[in-house]
């Protein structure tokens, strides 16, 4: 695996509807191994290599990453903000951001109320969005001349090793946007029509995956997306949805999207048949492109492959490399054996 482009995939700026950044690597990384490559109007990246009369199976993988967007500056400099995608409160404290300025990216930190000078009441309370504010270092006239309203805000967190895990923000989903790309790399002939599709503005909504799902009208659908391990301290065995270093996740389902189980079979017998470690995810909550391509277009069968990481939506997301390689593997062994899927009605 080529980890030096996981970390270049992962250390790139790229929120919901402003991923110019990481779209350039992924067209970079594409161009030369497919026979057309477009940007559509909303910004996905499509990516076809023709196959030799078998379906046409779309592959999906989000580029976006979570983020927030200015909507203030205070008369001390200091930046107020809205979240661009989903977080947990409590991971912001004492983290680093770029706020990518119209002038160039500004370092700053979060910063919130000192535990020193809480109340006892505050000390009990959960911590939330509005409670942080981004400081740069810098007087409100400086701040002023640099940042308006409407710039974008990005976490600030290197990739490393840990142990015989990738650790970085951003896994979600440039994890998956590297088995895709990967996988893209590996293929020699096949018989689907196949279209890669980097999509935009995912982590608000699935929006990228449901216009590039109504441009190519798939007729075989698979999202490629991390899933939460949840197998840590404190977690019971029912409540594990997969283990870190067990294997590539095939998805069942999530609370998006029942996937076909006709594609769910087909994944497992190709799994077994080539020697892939694989695991079984059901998600309780959370959602993937996979749904968007389910109920879109004109209906595809649909499934996912899953790569199993603890503490998503964080700084710190761990996936283990063995867990990317099954990924990446079974990923090409579907799209291999593609025209075998079932894919017509029932």
């Amino acid at each position: 695996m080529e980890i030096d482009l996981l970390q270049r995939l992962c250390e790139t700026a790229g929120v919901p509807g402003h991923e110019d950044r990481i779209r350039e690597l992924v067209v970079h990384a594409l161009e030369e191994r497919v026979d057309e490559l477009t940007v559509d109007p909303i910004g996905n990246v499509i990516a076809m290599r023709r196959g030799t009369g078998g379906p046409r199976m779309m592959l999906s993988a989000h580029m976006d990453e979570i983020g927030f967007i200015v909507t203030h500056v205070d008369d001390d400099g200091f930046l107020r903000f809205l979240p661009l995608g989903g977080f947990d409160a409590k991971t912001l404290t004492a983290q680093r951001v770029v706020v990518h300025a119209a002038g160039g990216d500004l370092l700053g930190v979060m910063g919130t109320k000192p535990i020193h000078i809480m109340t006892e009441e505050e000390r009990k309370q959960p911590p939330k969005i509005e409670d942080y504010f981004i400081d740069l270092g810098l007087v409100k006239a400086d701040v002023e001349a640099q940042v308006r309203v409407g710039d974008v805000v990005t976490r600030q967190r290197e990739l490393v090793r840990v142990g015989r895990t990738i650790n970085c923000k951003s896994l979600d989903n440039r994890a998956g946007l590297f088995v895709m790309l990967e996988a893209v790399r590996r293929l020699s002939a096949h018989a689907v029509e196949l279209y890669a599709v980097a999509t935009v503005q995912e982590e608000v909504g699935l929006r990228g995956a449901q216009v590039a799902t109504s441009r190519i009208e798939p007729q075989i659908g698979i999202g490629l997306d991390t899933t939460i391990c949840n197998d840590v301290p404190g977690a019971k065995p029912h409540e594990q949805v997969c283990r870190l270093g067990k294997g590539v996740a095939i998805k069942i389902m999530d609370s998006s999207v029942v996937c076909d189980p006709r594609m769910v079979a087909f994944m497992r017998r190709v799994a077994e048949a080539r020697q892939i470690p694989y695991q079984m995810e059901i998600l309780p909550r959370g959602g993937t492109d996979t749904a968007a391509m389910q109920r879109f277009g004109k209906g595809a069968v649909v499934g996912c492959v899953s790569v199993p990481t603890r503490y998503v939506h964080s700084v710190i997301e761990m996936a283990a490399e063995s867990d990317l390689q099954a990924a990446i593997d079974l990923l090409v062994a579907v799209i291999e054996q593609g025209q075998e899927i079932p894919y017509t009605a029932r």
